[in-house]
């Protein structure tokens, strides 16, 4: 499915699948020891699906629950057709649990909810209705948070490097409360914990990317998954996702400017000892000296590994590095 219409504000219209019969909605949950927030979430969901007036599907993902999940999953998936679910052998991560409802759902839009309680299933209608005006993933904003201090505050830290690096003035990159269109949820790459860089990794494809403020609820059932190397992973995947968008088709252009840094300062230390040499006629070893031959070296092993990763590239099958968005 491809969107044909306008840009957002000019009511553009959605193809329908090859047949005719695909899902116009689906709600994907990631779940990790969920069991008793899932009844209460999958009836708030049918409440408002149901308004809606579009065929709708429920894809719960256990991620390796270990307090009977599925169990629940199981039941609510006996009483309501509309909902389905997939167990996994052990906890993969959320990442994961998202890539493999995306792979499940086969929908026209894709909703995305934490299973906690904290998301507001009444948010659902105006997400829809953003990626019918033509955005491509709408992200929800939660501008009052019912989170601890710490969490709160990292969360601040964190949008505020992943909008200035990636280009995307967003609030809040890592909330649960999404909508995409099937064409992002089809073409994101989700490992480790790229979840809560979607939206970059959209925009960086070159999506229509928004966000809209949404009620946020604190957590009425079990605990915070939330940790501190959750926090340091979310700044190493930061830089994975600027490195392989920014220069995943010439790593040399990335090496090779670190490395042409480091040899101009190098060649200024040397050439200033250069210059002492002939005006004095004596040259003593001080570590300046000393630190300008490890800048140059340092220069040159950066300038080798640009080099060595050209050959991993040009070995490779090439992936496109382009996305087309429309064609007549």
């Amino acid at each position: 499915m491809r969107w044909t219409g306008p840009l957002p504000g000019g009511g553009p219209v959605a193809e329908t699948g090859d047949n005719g019969a695909r899902t116009r909605l689906a709600v994907v949950v990631p779940a990790f020891n969920e069991a008793e927030s899932l009844p209460e979430l999958v009836a708030r969901l049918e409440e408002v699906l149901t308004r809606l007036g579009r065929t709708w599907e429920v894809w719960v993902i256990d991620d390796g629950s270990t307090d009977g999940t599925f169990g629940v999953v199981r039941e609510l998936a006996r009483r309501r057709p509309q909902v389905h679910g997939l167990r996994f052998g052990r906890n993969f991560g959320k990442a994961a649990a998202l890539a493999a409802g995306f792979q499940a759902a086969d929908a026209e839009i894709v909703i995305t909810m934490d299973a906690d309680l904290q998301d507001d299933p009444e948010e659902i209608p105006d997400l829809v209705r953003h990626i019918d005006e033509g955005w491509d993933l709408v992200s929800g904003w939660k501008q009052d948070r019912k989170d601890s201090f710490i969490k709160n505050n990292t969360s601040k830290i964190f949008n505020w490097f992943t909008s200035r690096m990636c280009g995307l003035r967003l609030h809040d990159f890592n909330c649960g409360l999404k909508a995409y269109r099937r064409d992002v949820t089809q073409s994101v790459k989700l490992y480790g914990d790229m979840h809560r860089y979607v939206p970059a990794l959209a925009h960086l494809d070159g999506y229509r990317v928004t966000e809209m403020p949404v009620r946020h609820f604190a957590r009425k059932y079990g605990q915070t998954k939330y940790g501190v190397a959750r926090f340091l992973n979310g700044f190493f995947d930061l830089l994975t996702v600027y490195f392989l968008h920014a220069r995943r088709t010439s790593p040399l252009h990335f090496f090779g400017r670190i490395g042409l840094g480091f040899l101009a300062v190098g060649g200024l230390i040397s050439l200033y000892h250069l210059y002492f040499w002939i005006m004095t006629q004596a040259l003593r070893m001080r570590p300046s000296l000393l630190l300008g031959f490890v800048f140059i070296l340092v220069a040159f092993q950066f300038i080798s590994l640009g080099l060595i990763a050209e050959l991993v590239v040009a070995g490779r099958k090439p992936e496109l590095a382009f996305r087309v968005a429309d064609r007549v």
